[in-house]
């Protein structure tokens, strides 16, 4: 493979009839991680509401404090680019909170799992749209926030792994459960 070929970008692929057009991929962009951001906050104080005079809730409040920055970028992007928030906020208020405080109480090690499996979610995620996007203008500004925030999200992903994420008990069946919640709720959130 030539040196010319191993940096040039990938192909986007062609549109399919019924895809979304670029206006609409925009909207839904904005408002899955103006959800997703609001939902990890509410993961982060479900489980400060559990573990909150434990030995790491210090860490769980920077986790939460970076989500915060987050959230304030896409809820200040969502009215810029008139684009509606999810239907599905009220329901992420709760989820998010539950989830929290259930794998919360179940252990601090099972909190840091939670994150883990989130995390790896929207790692995926957050890559999957920087692809999408231009780099010029003003998805260029939005890629590069996004590329920014992926590297909070994998740095909140090691973490957990750092504070014995994988020693939970039923570790991979709790992770897998979280993984597909998290992606069923993109779904949704990008849509609605």
């Amino acid at each position: 493979m030539s040196e010319t070929a191993k940096t040039e970008r990938p192909e986007r692929r062609r549109p399919l009839p019924g895809d979304p057009d670029r206006r609409e991929r925009l909207e839904r962009l904005l408002r899955v991680d103006l959800a997703g951001e609001y939902g990890a906050r509410r993961i982060y104080e479900g489980q400060l509401a559990v573990l909150g005079r434990s030995p790491v809730a210090p860490t769980i409040r920077e986790m939460w404090a970076q989500e915060a920055k987050h959230l304030d970028y896409f809820q200040k992007a969502l009215p810029k680019h008139r684009v509606r928030p999810t239907v599905l906020q009220p329901a992420w208020h709760v989820a998010g909170f539950a989830l929290g405080a259930v794998t919360a109480l179940m252990g601090e090690k099972a909190a840091m799992a939670c994150t883990v499996a989130v995390e790896e979610v929207i790692d995926e995620h957050y890559a999957r749209q920087a692809e999408q996007l231009d780099d010029e203008g003003e998805e260029g500004e939005l890629k590069q926030a996004i590329l920014e925030f992926r590297e909070d999200e994998i740095e909140h992903r090691d973490t957990g792994l750092a504070h014995g994420a994988e020693e939970t008990v039923a570790y991979g069946g709790l992770t897998s459960v979280i993984k597909a919640g998290s992606r069923f709720a993109i779904w949704l959130s990008e849509r609605y």
